[in-house]
């Protein structure tokens, strides 16, 4: 229990390595890795696209890369900071990416091309090509390149205009795909997010009118990225489980708070309420598998804070208008009428309030 945090210091531990920031001992587990693979491992683009070994170990300074998106939408998402690191060394790179986040990933400065993924060869020539998810690897990325010092997103057009309510604007997601159904929470603990002060958008896509209404939200879902980034914007939270939405949140630095399951993935700490991926993200932990009573109920106490914190503040600021009202109103004595203090002779000062934002 040497490690920062307590992780594990056992030297072929990678998933304790990356949760500890212990990055020259993930990337030389990694490498003992890569050179079994070129000793011994299959061809680079056999097998399962999700399970294939891209990047061998090539060099990428002054060469046209290909960037493969290989996993999911959330994985991209994430490491995709590290493209304009990549696009420092490289001659040129070319992301193939799923056509979702064509747009997204278009945007971030350095990117020379993105291309639609599909199922076939890709449709361009390039001198060596790399999973995006191994991009960390191949950079040798330390801590300075993996933590995140501002958004790196960046949608196109404003953030959406959402309907005007005077609570705290809530956005919601619970269900996921179907890779490790453990993330998903139950729609019935979902309404006890909806406490007085918050107004509730659904974020979730293709869910019935019926479900959204049950649990108190309003349908704010777009199967777009682009239209879902801008909703977050617009939003003052978002309540996720580990999903794409918690990603895309991060990447635009928009505050989230992300539930997590007991076992969660490697990329999430196994305990504390941050990461270093997200720093503008909360993490809340089951405290046993698949009970999520206790995380929302910590969400729910955080969520309360919240709502007081506001109310107490809009109290302060209406308080503070009336004053400033009632002195602008109240008549000053003439000029040179008498007074049992010299100062009241004097015309009363304009009070201009500068109530707290």
């Amino acid at each position: 229990m040497s490690e920062a945090g307590g992780y594990s210091s056992d030297e072929n531990d990678w998933v304790a390595a990356m949760r500890g920031q212990d990055f020259a001992r993930a990337w030389a587990i990694a490498d003992r890795d890569l050179s079994e693979l070129r000793a011994s491992g299959p061809p680079k683009h056999e097998g399962p696209r999700h399970l294939q070994k891209i990047w061998r170990g090539e060099d990428l300074a002054d060469r046209v890369v290909l960037v493969r998106c290989y996993h999911g939408l959330g994985d991209t998402i994430q490491f995709a900071r590290f493209l304009p690191a990549l696009a420092r060394i490289a001659r040129e790179v070319i992301v193939w990416c799923q056509p979702p986040l064509c747009g997204l990933i278009a945007r971030i400065p350095g990117i020379a091309r993105v291309l639609p993924l599909h199922d076939g060869a890709p449709d361009v020539s390039f001198d060596v090509d790399i999973e995006i998810m191994e991009l960390a690897h191949a950079l040798r990325a330390d801590r300075h390149d993996v933590s995140m010092r501002a958004a790196y997103l960046a949608p196109a057009g404003p953030p959406l205009a959402l309907p005007a309510r005077d609570a705290v604007s809530v956005g919601l997601v619970w269900r996921v795909g179907n890779w490790d159904k453990r993330r998903e929470l139950p729609a019935s603990l979902v309404r006890t997010l909806v406490i007085p002060g918050v107004a509730a958008f659904s974020l979730q896509p293709e869910l019935p009118a019926a479900e959204v209404t049950d649990i108190g939200a309003r349908d704010a879902s777009s199967p777009d990225i682009e239209v879902l980034a801008n909703t977050l914007r617009a939003l003052d939270l978002v309540i996720t489980v580990d999903t794409m939405v918690a990603h895309l949140a991060g990447a635009l630095g928009c505050e989230a708070w992300i539930m997590l399951h007991a076992d969660c993935d490697w990329r999430w700490p196994a305990w504390g309420c941050r990461t270093y991926w997200y720093p503008q993200a909360r993490l809340f932990h089951q405290q046993s598998p698949g009970d999520w009573s206790g995380v929302v109920a910590e969400v729910v106490q955080a969520l309360r804070g919240r709502v007081a914190a506001i109310s107490s503040g809009q109290t302060i600021r209406a308080e503070s208008l009336r004053t400033a009202a009632g002195e602008r109103a109240a008549p000053a004595p003439a000029i040179g009428a008498a007074s049992d203090s010299p100062d009241e002779s004097r015309p009363a000062a304009s009070v201009h309030p500068n109530p707290s934002p």
